[in-house]
């Protein structure tokens, strides 16, 4: 837990949520500032800032949450389709510095954008360039 931490204070009881979905790694609950009309965030019960400071068995249980509540929470509303993502740094624009998946219900017609529309300038990189970011991709992956 840390004290200043606001999901750790919702996960304590002390700040009150609507939570749809707990088990023992996990709680989803509505976000208290939605994008759209049932936007869940999906948090681990252990407090840890980053995605790479997961444990593997917190990591699999945020994922596959996730993955089981996207089409509860799209037929919960009737949306058209749902954004699944994670903001993980503040570069990446995560302001609550507890891992956290959001779900967030789309409608046609909302004005959102696809996840291609999160960062405006694309570079434009050449071959080499990508042969050698791949190979320190899969490097680092091992």
């Amino acid at each position: 837990m840390s004290e200043d931490c606001v999901f750790c204070h919702i996960l304590d009881g002390e700040i009150p949520a609507r939570v749809v979905y707990e088990d023992d790694n996990v709680l989803a609950f509505l976000d208290a500032n939605p994008l759209s009309r049932g936007h869940t965030l999906v948090v681990p019960k252990a407090h840890h800032e980053r995605i790479d400071d997961l444990p593997t068995a917190d990591r699999n249980a945020v994922f596959e949450t996730l993955g089981r509540l996207a089409p509860s929470v799209e037929a919960a509303v009737d949306a058209d389709g749902v954004n699944v993502g994670m903001n993980d740094g503040k570069a990446a624009g995560q302001e609550v510095p507890h891992v956290h998946g959001h779900i967030v219900p789309r409608f046609e017609g909302d004005g959102g954008g696809a996840i291609h529309s999160i960062v405006r300038t694309r570079p434009d990189l050449p071959d080499d360039e990508l042969d050698t970011i791949a190979a320190g991709i899969r490097g680092a992956a091992e």
